[in-house]
């Protein structure tokens, strides 16, 4: 595919599997009453998707690095399509369960190809503004899907929600498909299929043992057994599912830590003040839902400036400022007394999380090689999804521990917390040409493995450009 229908489709991507989740939670009460569901069925609608997502990312990434990633992302978008179109016609609610792990199953599919694609599409020094149109539009989504979903069960019932990305998931699907492969995966790419398993096995049992929490009994002690097994696999295997230039990379752990801290804070946030706003305050919902606007707002207006701060300061400035003002904006939210300082606790929230996501994503992607993109995409969604569920988790518990807003107030200390895992991260760029110190050391990823110095040229065979940008480095496309 050529560059903006990479683009495209990324975005595309990101939208559908970001409004799938905001309008399924609106139109969640008139599903449970139409099916005559109970609460604990209704809610399995939502935790059997993020069961099988959770568990399958990082897999799924490792298909798209070996069959390549367009390919790994029209399946995964047909799939997630023609599941959705399934579960408007569901019979009963066992059948909706059913169809949202196959769901789940091809969401996990084409979610980190939509990063996979833009690393492979573009050259690592154009991946910011790639990178900061995804995040933007993922905001643009995550803000306008509760009103569009209302709007649809309202008029039409649920099963209107779940028609809205039957339309672009097949188009953007086929159009997947019928593109032409610009560069082939690396041919023999290991599967690690025992080690897939064992991952797949440790992540859904954590995702489920805090989505159940306080009631999860088995899943919480078989976590923790299959990670272990996980870990002593991987020191073992010959070709690991976590290649070594991936996961030992300071600056990639450094970041999913940041992701996950940042998307818990800001969803554990999120939970905890529709409880404060109106139980606490007494407002209504829709008034709620207009009060938060300003984090929707910010988040989406961050991404086009942390592109901007990724290129001048560098994604350690970037990242270190953000998580700071995410962690002043809970402590805001913490301390409100009224509607004005609720609203800027909002924004300040929007505006540090935006930059974060935005920030670190990049650095995932840019410092993983060529051939293990799809694996930093899993990382990367891996991270963006186990955050949230950890961050609900939390403040569920919190608030039965303490006053409602404990919860906001302890995610706000522990956003500062992390600020140490921001100097892992890449300094400030050096100017063109020459290596700065912050710079020497960080490996610019290659198809042949990390190369130390900030150069991205690719390597040559007898002269000949045999990097995957060989057909894009002397032009200007942008």
């Amino acid at each position: 595919m050529n560059r903006p229908l990479t683009l495209a489709s990324s975005v595309a991507g990101a939208v559908v599997v970001a409004l799938d989740g905001t309008v399924l939670t609106v139109a969640q009460p008139a599903l449970r009453h139409d099916l005559h569901a109970s609460l604990a069925r209704a809610q399995w609608t939502s935790t059997g998707y993020l069961v099988a997502v959770a568990g399958l990312l990082v897999f799924a990434g490792r298909l798209g690095d070996r069959y390549g990633h367009r390919r790994a992302f029209g399946v995964g978008m047909l799939g997630f399509g023609a599941a959705s179109a399934g579960i408007a016609v569901a019979p009963g609610v066992g059948w909706v369960i059913g169809l949202r792990v196959v769901q789940g199953v091809f969401g996990a599919l084409l979610q980190p190809a939509t990063l996979g694609m833009l690393r492979a599409s573009f050259p690592p020094d154009r991946l910011r503004t790639p990178i900061a149109v995804r995040t933007a539009a993922i905001g643009v989504a995550a803000a306008a899907g509760p009103v569009v979903g209302g709007a649809l069960a309202t008029s039409f019932g649920w099963r209107a929600v779940f028609l809205l990305n039957v339309v672009p998931a097949l188009l953007f699907g086929v159009l997947a498909l019928a593109a032409r492969e610009e560069r082939r995966p690396p041919a023999g790419t290991p599967l690690d299929v025992p080690g897939a398993l064992l991952l797949a096995v440790a992540l859904a049992c954590l995702v489920h043992t805090l989505v159940t929490l306080p009631g999860a009994t088995w899943s919480a002690p078989a976590a923790l057994l299959a990670a272990v097994a996980f870990v002593r696999h991987e020191r073992r295997a010959p070709a690991p599912l976590l290649p070594p230039d991936v996961v030992r990379s300071p600056a990639v752990r450094g970041a999913i830590a940041l992701l996950v801290t940042a998307s818990a804070a800001l969803n554990g946030a999120l939970f905890t003040c529709v409880y404060v706003l109106q139980d606490g305050l007494g407002l209504t919902a829709l008034r709620s839902a207009l009060l938060s606007l300003p984090l929707a707002v910010c988040l989406i207006g961050a991404a086009p400036v942390s592109a901007v701060l990724l290129r001048r300061a560098g994604a350690r400035a970037a990242v270190t400022g953000a998580t700071a003002v995410l962690g002043t904006g809970l402590l805001v939210l913490a301390r409100a007394p009224g509607e004005p300082a609720f609203a800027a606790g909002f924004a300040l929230v929007g505006a540090g999380f935006g930059t974060v996501m935005v920030a670190a994503t990049h650095v995932v992607v840019r410092q993983a090689p060529a051939a293990s993109a799809g694996v930093a995409g899993g990382l990367q969604q891996t991270a963006m999804n186990v955050g949230p569920v950890l961050g609900v988790a939390s403040a569920t518990v919190l608030m039965g521990l303490g006053p409602d807003r404990t919860p906001m107030a302890v995610l706000g200390v522990a956003a500062f917390a992390a600020l140490p895992a921001c100097r892992a991260l890449p300094g400030r760029p050096a100017p063109t040409g020459s290596p700065g110190p912050d710079d020497t050391d960080i490996p610019v990823p290659t198809p042949a493995g990390p190369v130390v110095g900030r150069s991205d040229t690719p390597h040559t065979a007898h002269g000949v450009e045999s990097g995957p940008y060989a057909r894009s480095l002397g032009d200007h496309e942008h």
